[in-house]
């Protein structure tokens, strides 16, 4: 593995400026990343009305959070191919299309087996992007822009709850809220085209094994030493951040007994606490390091689940628990990302994001539905339990990441 300051001389310097097309484009990434976290928290706000509407138990929610994470766990390791092929614009505008398409099936769902159909395209537009964006800011801009990217993305997770809460209110439901959330979506898609003549020119890194001259495969990347412990930290970080959108409302009614059209507004707390975390760290990512960020993020979890889980009757308490959850995680994710050219190489960031994407991706496919089954058998009560397991995994592989990149 290359030292890593050599790494850090293939990466954008920080406090370059940047010229008036790129700073239009950079505008153009963050409404993007809205579009990518407006799908992302519809579901578990509105589905603790959903499963009564639609007659089946509550924890089907795996069920559709699986169906659409298996879409996006195949067209994250599609990224590299499609994105070398087409380019990150045109890959980033019809993966909006395709979640657009997404959200509009489920608002004229009416049958559980209609919301397991649309969650294909919701999903395929999710992981194509996701891994076009974070790499294409990691290789034209620093790493402040970064950060402040995904918070733009928990800008998008804040907002669909408040729509679906206010919906979930009037008769129409939370059909109502999908017809909105699709249709903002669809705005968005129509900014990405009107884009594209930008995204011409921009930093564009093909992965290639240098003694054959012949494109990486996902396979031959599996190799590279520190690579399993990297999938490993990004499918605990998942599981947690997943884990808390998805059920954080439901915990919020069967533990603390809330109304529904108030928990779902609740669940978006946990992302304004992403969304904030996510900007201060932007300002301090440069002085702290990646792997500080994301030790403090664990530790601040760990006072989160522990304010959530006491048995307190005022429910102010537990709420302001649910935001320091979300402040903490907040800066693990772009952390992890920001060292991922630096721990593998500029030339091998795309394959190696779309990978990490992937596994992510596996987590918010096997775990949620994983504790919707557990919690059915045992209760709610384990919510703070099950999140807390895999916020130490995230700091135990973090760390041993950290130890054999730096070897």
């Amino acid at each position: 593995m290359q030292k890593q300051n050599d790494q850090q001389r293939r990466l954008p310097r920080r406090g370059k400026p940047l010229i008036p097309k790129m700073v239009v484009l950079l505008m153009v990434m963050y409404i993007v990343d809205v579009s990518l976290g407006l799908p992302d928290s519809l579901l578990g706000s509105g589905w603790p009305k959903m499963h009564l509407d639609l007659n089946v138990p509550l924890s089907y929610a795996g069920f559709v959070t699986m169906i659409i994470a298996l879409n996006t766990i195949f067209s994250s390791l599609s990224s590299n191919m499609v994105t070398t092929k087409f380019g990150a614009g045109v890959v980033t505008l019809v993966s909006i299309l395709l979640t657009t398409v997404g959200m509009l099936g489920f608002s004229i769902s009416s049958q559980f087996w209609m919301l397991c159909l649309w969650a294909i395209p919701y999903g395929l537009g999710a992981g194509a992007i996701d891994a076009a964006t974070n790499n294409f800011v990691a290789l034209n801009y620093d790493s402040r822009q970064l950060n402040w990217l995904n918070s733009f993305y928990s800008v998008g997770t804040i907002i669909s709850p408040y729509i679906m809460g206010s919906c979930l209110s009037t008769s129409a439901g939370w059909h109502l809220g999908y017809i909105i959330a699709g249709s903002i979506q669809m705005t968005i898609a129509l900014i990405v085209f009107a884009s594209l003549p930008l995204w011409k020119n921009t930093r564009q890194v093909k992965p290639i094994n240098h003694q054959t001259k012949r494109r990486l495969t996902n396979w031959q990347m599996m190799k590279i030493p520190g690579m399993r412990t990297a999938l490993i930290t990004f499918f605990a970080y998942s599981t947690v951040e997943q884990t808390a959108g998805l059920w954080a409302s439901t915990y919020m009614v069967r533990v603390h007994g809330i109304s529904l059209a108030t928990a779902a507004k609740f669940g978006s707390l946990f992302y304004i606490g992403i969304t904030l975390g996510r900007f201060f760290a932007g300002v301090i990512s440069d002085r702290i390091g990646d792997q500080w960020l994301v030790r403090t993020g664990c530790i601040v979890i760990f006072i989160g689940i522990a304010m959530i889980s006491l048995p307190i009757s005022n429910d102010h308490f537990a709420i302001i628990g649910l935001i320091t959850i979300g402040l903490g995680c907040a800066p693990i994710w772009p952390a992890i990302l920001h060292a991922t050219p630096i721990n593998f190489g500029a030339d091998k960031s795309q394959i190696v994001i779309g990978i990490q994407m992937a596994a992510a991706y596996t987590g918010t496919t096997t775990m949620p539905p994983l504790f919707g089954w557990l919690a059915s058998h045992f209760g709610m009560k384990l919510f703070p339990v099950f999140l807390l397991g895999f916020a130490v995994a995230v700091l135990i592989a973090s760390e041993r990441l950290a130890r054999v990149a730096g070897s």
